[in-house]
């Protein structure tokens, strides 16, 4: 391996994704730059400068210049953080998040649209690939946090958010298969017919790959939304994934205009319920009852978001 190597490789990616982009306009009418600023800004419920800069690695001016250009544009608005008055928190307007969702759609296409052309035969061989330069020409650590991103669902994730849950709680709890029957009328009934303003899923993404999922659907009792379906893969587990998802929905529910947050669970599923609670949720209500081929208990969970927005 030699230095030419690398610059050789550099050409021909370089050459390879500007082909694939060309009369595509991916992330017109914005720069690569502010491209990846609102990306960031998609998949955090609400972040601030100092943390853009540290993740991105912009200069202070520049990204002043790309948040004071957003705004202009009606595309974030900001608000004094509530831990730090001296920072202030960022969050997507509804303008904002569409535009970021067709920068997201048209990048997934233009990646397709290169991936089509593997034959499926050799995509294993590829992910390997791209994952050994990762890990050789990487820092050598673990994932962080920082490493994991939200999106919405793809095609295929819904029903791997059923698959997963089905084998999750079979290998976990010894749960039967009415437990997978449910999750594939929660997650059919999301996919017939939902208010993308009201409603919405989340996948957590690592490394290329789904480790984790939560969905935020409305529920029948007036100005309610019911948060469903959180899960976190074993492997990616301790990296705050599940307290994530659980602050996306919350962030999204109070800015979708509910008032309350509810969720219902079993008490055996130990280390959701100290995410909930971690959040705010309290225990309203629970009782005995026989399912997925065991007797649980069953636990209701609520937030009050109006008495949360400080």
């Amino acid at each position: 391996m030699t230095v030419q190597d690398i610059r050789s490789f550099n050409r021909f990616y370089t050459h390879l994704i500007g082909a694939l982009d060309y009369g595509r306009h991916t992330y017109a009418p914005y720069t690569l730059t502010e491209s990846r600023v609102l990306y960031e800004l998609a998949h955090a419920p609400q972040v601030d400068a100092a943390d853009l800069r540290v993740q991105l690695h912009l200069d202070a001016g520049y990204l002043s210049r790309i948040l004071n250009k957003f705004e202009d544009d009606g595309l974030i608005e900001r608000a004094r953080s509530e831990q730090d008055t001296r920072r202030r928190r960022i969050g997507l307007t509804e303008r904002g998040r569409s535009a970021a969702e067709l920068l997201e759609e048209r990048s997934r296409a233009s990646v397709g649209a290169l991936l089509a052309t593997v034959p499926p035969a050799d995509r294993p061989r590829l992910a390997d690939a791209l994952r050994t330069v990762r890990t050789l020409l990487g820092d050598g650590r673990a994932p962080g946090p920082e490493d994991v991103r939200l999106r919405p669902p793809a095609p295929g994730d819904l029903g791997w958010m059923v698959q997963r849950n089905a084998a999750l709680y079979t290998a976990e709890y010894d749960w039967d298969d009415s437990y997978e029957a449910l999750v594939a009328r929660i997650v059919a009934d999301f996919a017939a017919g939902h208010d993308p303003a009201r409603e919405r899923v989340w996948i957590a993404e690592l490394d290329g790959r789904p480790v984790g999922c939560v969905m935020c659907v409305r529920d029948a009792a007036p100005a309610t939304a019911r948060l469903r379906l959180l899960l976190v893969e074993p492997d990616a587990r301790g990296l705050g994934i599940g307290d994530t998802l659980v602050g996306a929905v919350i962030a999204f529910a109070r800015e979708a205009g509910y008032e309350n947050l509810v969720l219902w669970t079993n008490d055996i599923l130990a280390s959701a319920r100290r995410i909930y609670q971690r959040h705010g949720f309290e225990l309203v209500a629970e009782a005995p009852h026989h399912s997925f081929g065991h007797d649980l208990t069953g636990q209701d969970w609520r937030l009050g978001l109006r008495a949360h927005t400080g």
